[in-house]
């Protein structure tokens, strides 16, 4: 599901990734293809409605979006394989589960007006913006300020202005425990001592492998 409206995607899963991109035409390679770390995703069922079945939300720190399979077992199918190959990589890796994950941004179809305000009605002029940090579908004066969302980019993103104001006051709390933190170091003894020897070790990081990328089930048929 696009921000404008359904697009058909090809899905391909492997042992430690996701890959999704448009369909093959005319014998053409996928173009736009896009590739999910597993260790990143999570995966949230959605309810049917008279519009749309079969549906869940694939989250990312990046990017989050719904995706409708063709019928009920082909979405049980692939959300089963999905997260069994999540689990097996978190397992034998070591990793940990993303914790936080970016918004699913509200089709434009669903909002006529700014869902901020709800005053404004979009129109060739008055254009639909969203929310990078909630998703939701406003107008300009609602977003017309930036946050740094460091999982989505190392700019500063648009947000409304509620999300705005909530990012500020955390931001400010942190600032403010981080001073009263340092300011209690300094006022505290040190022996003096340096543990530069486990400094170092604890500095060093061992090599990260890899296994090498296989559809999900290559092991199933080699048995």
């Amino acid at each position: 599901m696009c921000r404008k409206k359904p697009k058909t995607r090809q899905f391909f899963l492997f042992n430690d990734i996701l890959v999704y991109g448009n369909i093959i035409i005319n014998k053409k390679k996928y173009n736009k293809q896009h590739i999910i770390p597993l260790e990143e995703v999570k995966l949230e069922s959605l309810d049917d409605d008279n519009q749309y079945k079969n549906g869940w939300l694939i989250k990312t720190a990046s990017k989050s979006f719904a995706v409708y399979a063709a019928t009920a077992v082909e979405k049980s199918e692939w959300m089963a394989h999905i997260n069994k190959c999540i689990d097996d990589l978190l397992r034998k890796s070591g990793k940990k589960a993303v914790s936080e994950h970016a918004a699913v941004w509200v089709p434009d179809t669903e909002a006529s007006i700014c869902m901020h305000c709800k005053k404004t009605q979009f129109t060739l002029i008055n254009r639909r913006h969203h929310c990078r940090k909630c998703g939701a579908v406003v107008c300009g004066p609602c977003s017309n300020k930036r946050f740094l969302l460091p999982s989505q980019s190392s700019k500063p993103l648009r947000v409304c202005l509620h999300c705005y104001n909530a990012l500020t006051a955390a931001s400010q709390k942190n600032q403010n425990s981080s001073t009263d933190s340092t300011q209690k170091g300094i006022n505290a003894d040190s022996s003096g001592e340096e543990d530069s020897d486990d400094d170092e070790e604890a500095n060093k990081t061992q090599p990260e492998f890899h296994d090498m990328p296989k559809f999900y089930g290559d092991n199933e048929k080699a048995e």
